[in-house]
């Protein structure tokens, strides 16, 4: 079979470059013209279309022009004109022109023109670029024999010769237009053949094969269409409009098949070559897509040349040779990140440069090109400082981390201010390795003075670094040491009197040297994280230390400690149970009640009546028992943070008070850590049960502002108010002592204003 395919694949590259060759002579016979023509009822061909900037137009040939003659001969006896409405393959022609003028034109034949570059050099060079990744396809496929790798040498002959082919079918060439109508709609077709049997070979079927023998009826049904027409001249529609609505249909079936088939290997490592595969197509197809086939399918017309569209092609073998000589496919999720990211950022500017240019057309000035100047200058610079305020605005939630180093950084230090353990620090720090560089695992070793591995990340094996050992041992060395190795690179975080810590970095694919940029980023991630891990390392001691005093008070915990503990495991105990009792006891006691006369019942109606009302009464059991346990735990703050639980909490409030709840959040900073958002949540909280309890109030606001890097708190209510110095012992049951205590806590200040029949005002800074 390798020895039948190797001998073809020769066959096929000869006839690839003899065609190639024809191709050429056919460009410098006859250059491209760059017409249309249109028949009358009269039998009568006059110009329908001019290509801008092509021979034709140059000339001075215009639409409307009436065809005398072809060749010096009947222009009804020129094939090109009549299948096919094309004024190409000709050395002369006479026109009259619309002001009766007859003109006879002397086309120049030349291989250089303002087309030579899309029909030739660029056609050219998709085509030395699919050779060579051919070669390297084949080369490394001779040892597995795959027949997927078969299927996409075809893929990439097909992709070039199909766009050489086009510069001959352009000019009416009938051996030119079979091969393009042929090898234009296989395009998506065989590609998506070898899509098939790639996954086919290892074990997965990512579609059916009914849709690729779809794909090869409608290939077959175009080329019957082309045979008809210039055999027996019959066309029930345009074979150009079939051709391209074909090509249309194939592209979305291929396109659609690629993501459902994604969807289902997203976990496995495929994954990443489908969205390579997906991505270098969209963007090679794409545009070709928009700007010529949809424009033309639904109103004959297009924007942009396919001549020019097709040079998008270039994409796909140049990101197979790109993935040849560096060993590594780009990153793609990086790209996609990018894509999105700009694609909607330049919406809103694109419009207005639009507008700018219509409005500055439509005037017609003398200074046009110096007004355009100036108001592009400016837009420009308006874009470029949007952009930075929203890059700055938003680096939390930027569409991609990829080479954000800046920002990367600023996320890290937030994330490890919340760590409250080594182990999530390192966490932190392998996570935002992994968004930024190309690194897909990271693994956390730790080594004594000696440099022997003393410990080892759960999730590594020991194939995963045991080829790494020198490396490792290197990197030990000096804090932010790096060692790059085939696959990533070996980094040392950290260091101490008696143990270092590394990471060591991998990708799946070979990766390139680490740029200047990317070495400082990891030293900087480094020193931070050194930082990080001698503090932690300090409270570890402060620990050893407590329990080395433990151990010297005869195996009990100091006696300054033992009251903290006590103190406030007896206050939470006696604040859960006084909850449990008030509430969710004495509706339990009631219910039991009423389970003991639904017994002695004997009454059915009456029982249901009853057992209704013991369903309605459990109902409002477990809301309270819900109700206390989000007291006790706000799930909702840890969740999504103080705003949301702030807006839940007054809800909860709002239906079981009589008064009304105002609450404003303002601008507040959603980057607080979270044992101040708790302590806020708790001090809000202990307000409104306050403001339930004792102030007889009808209105109540709550105000929650970021002010001069200040958090304020302002709590207002209008019940009956309290003369403050006054209550004394009552401090505690009002909730204000616990109020105060959470505030002092948070180093901030508490300023309460109040008086009898005056309602009550609470200032908080913190």
């Amino acid at each position: 079979m390798r020895l039948t395919f190797n001998r073809m694949l020769q066959l096929l590259v000869i006839l690839s470059i003899i065609f190639v060759l024809y191709i050429i002579i056919l460009n410098y016979k006859y250059p491209y013209v760059g017409a249309r023509i249109i028949e009358t009822n009269n039998e009568e061909m006059l110009i329908s279309e001019i290509e801008p900037k092509t021979w034709a137009e140059k000339v001075g040939i215009h639409v409307g022009d009436k065809i005398v003659e072809i060749n010096n001969k009947d222009p009804q006896l020129h094939n090109p004109a009549v299948s096919h409405g094309l004024l190409e393959q000709i050395n002369s022609v006479k026109v009259l022109k619309t002001n009766g003028i007859t003109k006879e034109y002397i086309v120049p034949s030349t291989l250089f023109s303002n087309q030579v570059l899309f029909m030739i050099i660029i056609p050219l060079t998709v085509l030395a670029l699919c050779l060579f990744s051919i070669y390297f396809i084949n080369k490394s496929n001779k040892e597995t024999n795959q027949r997927s790798a078969h299927l996409l040498i075809l893929f990439l002959l097909i992709v070039a010769m199909a766009y050489l082919s086009a510069s001959g079918s352009s000019r009416g060439d009938l051996l030119s237009r079979y091969v393009n109508i042929a090898l234009f709609t296989l395009v998506p077709v065989s590609y998506l053949h070898f899509i098939y049997q790639y996954f086919k070979e290892l074990g997965k079927e990512l579609f059916r094969f009914s849709y690729i023998i779809f794909g090869y009826m409608l290939v077959f049904i175009n080329i019957l269409a082309e045979l008809v027409h210039n055999f027996w001249g019959m066309t029930i529609i345009s074979n150009k409009l079939l051709t391209l609505v074909s090509f249309l249909i194939l592209l979305i079936l291929t396109f659609s098949l690629k993501f459902s088939g994604l969807r289902k290997i997203r976990y496995s490592e495929q994954a990443y070559l489908v969205k390579i595969l997906i991505v270098t197509n969209v963007l090679a197809f794409t545009p070709f897509l928009l700007f010529y086939v949809i424009p033309y399918v639904i109103f004959q017309k297009y924007v942009f040349s396919p001549i020019f569209l097709s040079a998008f092609l270039l994409l796909i073998p140049f990101s197979l040779v790109y993935q040849f000589l560096v060993t590594k496919i780009y990153d793609i999720e990086f790209l996609l990140g990018r894509l999105k990211y700009y694609s909607i950022l330049a919406i809103i500017p694109t419009l207005i440069m639009v507008m700018i240019m219509f409005t500055l057309k439509e005037s017609n000035p003398t200074f046009y090109s110096v007004q355009l100047f100036v108001y592009i200058y400016l837009a420009m610079v308006f874009i470029f400082y949007v952009k930075e305020v929203l890059d700055d605005r938003f680096r939390l939630k930027r569409f991609s981390e990829k080479y954000n180093y800046q920002d990367s950084i600023f996320k890290y230090t937030q994330s490890i201010r919340k760590a409250s353990n080594l182990e999530q620090v390192i966490a932190e720090l392998k996570q935002v390795i992994v968004d930024v560089l190309h690194v897909s695992k990271a693994y956390f070793i730790e080594l004594d003075k000696v440099k022997n591995i003393t410990s080892v990340d759960p999730l590594a094996k020991e194939p995963n670094y045991r080829s790494y050992l020198k490396e490792i041992k290197e990197a030990s060395n000096e804090i932010g040491k790096i060692v790059e190795i085939d696959k990533g690179f070996v980094i040392n975080i950290g260091v101490t009197d008696n143990k270092s810590y590394v990471l060591v970095c991998l990708s799946i694919l070979n990766t390139p040297k680490l740029t200047r940029d990317e070495v400082s980023w990891l030293k900087t991630l480094s020193f931070y994280t050194n930082v990080s891990l001698e503090n932690f390392l300090k409270i570890d001691e402060l620990m050893q230390h407590l329990q080395k005093v433990e151990t010297e008070t005869e195996g009990g915990k100091p006696d300054w400690l033992n009251k903290i503990l006590f103190s406030i495991e007896e206050k939470q105990r006696s604040h859960l149970a006084k909850e449990i009792h008030d509430s969710v006891l004495q509706d339990l006691v009631s219910l039991k009640r009423q389970c003991e006369l639904a017994m002695s019942e004997e009454d059915a109606d009456v029982l249901k009546k009853q057992l209704q009302s013991i369903n309605s009464s459990m109902t409002k059991v477990i809301k309270e028992t819900r109700e206390t346990c989000q007291e006790l735990r706000p799930q909702l703050l840890y969740d999504l943070g103080l705003v949301k639980a702030l807006n839940k909490l007054i809800m909860q409030y709002q239906d079981i008070v009589s008064f009304d709840i105002r609450l404003n959040t303002g601008n507040i900073n959603a980057s607080l850590d979270l044992d101040t958002q708790l302590n806020i949540y708790r001090i809000v909280q202990e307000l409104l049960i306050n403001a339930h309890k004792h102030s007889e109030a009808t209105n109540v606001v709550i105000i929650l502002v970021f002010i001069k890097d200040k958090i304020v708190l302002h709590y207002e209510d209008d019940g009956i108010g309290f003369n403050y110095e006054e209550i004394g012992d009552q401090k505690e049951r009002t909730g204000l002592s616990g109020i105060s205590e959470r505030v002092k806590a948070l180093k901030g200040s508490f300023l309460i204003e109040t008086s009898r029949e005056n309602g009550l005002k609470i200032d908080i800074e913190i």
